[in-house]
């Protein structure tokens, strides 16, 4: 979408930017905006002329996600909480959506992606810290997420819904990885270190059928007894956390559409697929078959209706 200011502006808001008081731009405003979807992530590309904007606060029930901003060509700077980041090509930046944010830029191109809060599995506390500070992105972990978010963002739309979740899941962990790096030398405790690791481990496991307490604590040469006593003041416990990431993922693929229940349930660890619908409908509600078919009715009544203006734009 290429708009003038107004039009932009709106366009941010809607998608869950701070909305945003341009101080800079006069009538001949125009920016660039485009959104992809890349599995739970969003992602935005942004190309603006030199600006000076403030954006105001949103409900803190728009807080579900944190922003992470990289930057493609130009310079900008971004205050946030107690962050002051003078940010150029490849650097990237965490944002709280729901805070005032001042930032200056000269004419510039850059990313944003959307993250689901829960997904990065950062403190609060964490993150205060880390909001508004400058992360490099010409080396070491920063390069890495500067790299992918760059390409996810040209590339998205290429993407099948799998594919998509998965790449999403590989993106999100090495954002966590760059942001675990810039807290710079206050190392976490050794319990929450390992503990980090260990849900690491699981994210990138979560297919494998065998993934159990008794494997995990294996890999990670303790007893189950030590791997459990990590995680009693979590808000899950290890087995209940590789059960709802499975249902997370099994759910985000069954509404993409294209597999069966059984097949998906299989793919992401589940090897009885009786146990798995139960688990789905105790989990959100409502069946797993029930998701596939309102997904199939809504693919076709979509080609339908594209067929019916086919067949009214041939008539005419």
């Amino acid at each position: 979408m290429i708009g003038n200011l107004e039009a932009f502006q709106d366009e941010l808001a809607a998608s869950g930017f701070p909305p945003l008081v341009n101080k800079r731009a006069g009538a001949g405003f125009r920016g660039r905006f485009a959104a992809r979807d890349l599995g739970p992530l969003r992602l935005f590309s942004l190309d603006t002329p030199e600006s000076a904007c403030v954006g105001r606060e949103r409900a803190a029930t728009d807080g579900e996600h944190l922003a992470v901003k990289v930057m493609v060509r130009g310079r900008t700077r971004i205050e946030q909480g107690r962050g002051d980041a003078d940010l150029g090509p490849a650097d990237l930046v965490l944002l709280d959506p729901t805070r005032t944010v001042r930032f200056e830029s000269t004419a510039a191109a850059h990313v944003t992606v959307m993250v689901p809060r829960r997904e990065l599995r950062i403190r609060p506390a964490q993150a205060d810290r880390l909001i508004g500070v400058r992360i490099d992105g010409t080396h070491g972990p920063g390069a890495l997420v500067s790299v992918l978010v760059r390409e996810s963002a040209r590339l998205a739309a290429g993407f099948r819904e799998a594919d998509a979740v998965r790449s999403a899941a590989a993106i999100t962990e090495l954002i966590g990885v760059a942001l675990e790096a810039r807290l710079g030398d206050v190392q976490p405790a050794s319990d929450e270190g390992l503990r980090d690791r260990i849900a690491g481990y699981i994210e990138a496991r979560l297919a494998d059928p065998d993934l159990s307490p008794r494997s995990i604590a294996a890999v990670h040469h303790i007893s189950v007894r030590r791997l459990h006593k990590l995680f009693e003041d979590q808000p899950l416990t290890v087995a209940a956390l590789i059960r709802c990431r499975r249902l997370e993922r099994c759910r985000a693929e069954l509404a993409g559409g294209g597999r069966t229940v059984t097949a998906v349930a299989a793919r992401w660890g589940f090897a009885d697929s009786t146990h798995f619908s139960k688990l789905f409908k105790a989990t959100y509600g409502y069946n797993a078959r029930a998701l596939v078919a309102s997904n199939r009715a809504q693919t076709t009544r979509t080609r339908a209706a594209g067929r019916e203006q086919d067949g009214g734009d041939q008539g005419r």
